[in-house]
């Protein structure tokens, strides 16, 4: 991971996602791998939680790990730890591609933020956020009433708003966002070069 200078980031929430693809005869190592570094991140100061989002193609056993912490100086003790280190060589031969990302949190951790290795990049400006929003938001909004609504009918009309942002929310968090802005990198980031994973 790049160190970022000390600013306001160093004192809002970091979240750090994680995306591997993992040998397919090595799942069940991976998740139990999975586990134990979990653990492991709990006992360190500011840790805020942790989701593992599993494959929905076994043909592609890609795993989304989310980590987050209080904020900047804490989620660099638990990166740059003895601990993360030992378990991160335990991952060799598990993973064929991993790709790390650090988001701010807020918003902006809907946007896919590319790694910078370093260079400078800008984010992209706010209009291009707010089409974005509309792009991924509008249909799902109406996906949400073609399917739920016959069964969110009889119910009262708060919670079948609630059901509903829920539902918007769920799928817009993964995979919607992330998809639509590597869709559309080249649009947000036109200064950026492709994407890269680290062979593992």
């Amino acid at each position: 991971m790049n160190e970022f200078s000390l600013n306001n980031e160093s004192i809002t929430p970091i979240t750090l996602v994680i995306s591997e693809v993992i040998d397919p005869n090595c799942i069940d190592e991976y998740e139990a791998w999975t586990k134990g570094i979990n653990q492991a991140a709990q006992k360190f100061a500011g840790f805020l939680g942790v989701e593992v989002i599993s494959p929905r193609n076994d043909e592609y056993p890609e795993y989304v790990v989310i980590v987050k912490f209080d904020h900047y100086q804490n989620f660099r003790t638990w990166m740059t730890s003895r601990i993360y280190q030992e378990w991160l060589e335990k991952s060799r031969g598990l993973v064929a591609t991993r790709s790390l990302q650090q988001l701010p949190n807020g918003i902006e951790m809907w946007f896919s933020l590319p790694k910078n290795n370093g260079a400078e990049y800008k984010e992209p400006p706010y209009y291009k956020k707010v089409i974005l929003g509309v792009l991924a938001v509008y249909p799902l909004i109406v996906l949400a009433n073609i399917v739920l609504n016959p069964f969110l009918q009889n119910l009262n009309s708060s919670l079948s708003l609630l059901i509903s942002v829920t539902f918007v929310s769920a799928l817009l968090t993964y995979p919607v966002m992330p998809k639509l802005t590597e869709l559309l990198r080249f649009w947000l980031y036109p200064s950026l070069p492709r994407r890269r994973y680290t062979k593992r």
